[in-house]
């Protein structure tokens, strides 16, 4: 009858043991806090990797392999992506890996988006001006023309 228990634990133990994993014994991958700045302060950031905020501020990203990006936007002025790269130094003996980030601060300086050109509305021709109206004549004026007067002859 103790073979049959001994058999039974052993059997139990064995089957625990297929449901462990040995993720447990990875360590969580690191996170590097990256500074977000922009010009002017109060832009939308987020990071091509999922954290945001509103700039100024800080956010924890976990260490990618590759390059990300982060995307500002305010409105009323142009959208802007800075290219951001991870850079891993290895570690030695004396020392542990490490993760460092390209540029960070991550700073971008936002352009006023241009207005719309305003419609114009199309350009009326202007009303021609009456011809004045012809004024009497009168001896004064006839005087200094050089043509004589048609007039004067019949007096």
């Amino acid at each position: 009858m103790r073979r049959v228990i001994a058999i039974a634990l052993a059997g139990a133990s064995l089957g625990g043991c297929s449901s462990m994993s040995w993720d447990m014994f990875k360590s969580a991958p690191p996170t590097v806090q990256v500074r977000l700045e922009s010009s002017p302060p109060g832009a939308d950031a987020t990071t091509s990797l999922g954290p945001g905020c509103k700039t100024p501020c800080s956010v924890s990203v976990p260490a990618p392999d590759a390059p990300f990006t982060v995307a500002f936007a305010l409105a009323k002025y142009q959208p802007a992506n800075v290219p951001v790269n991870m850079i891993k130094n290895p570690g030695d003996f004396t020392t542990p890996a490490s993760v460092t980030i390209d540029p960070n601060p991550v700073f971008a300086e936002l352009q006023p988006a241009t207005p719309p050109k305003p419609v114009r509305k199309p350009h009326r021709p202007k009303k021609p001006k009456p011809a004045a109206a012809a004024a009497p004549v009168d001896a004064t004026q006839t005087a200094a023309s050089p043509f004589p007067d048609p007039n004067a002859g019949k007096r």
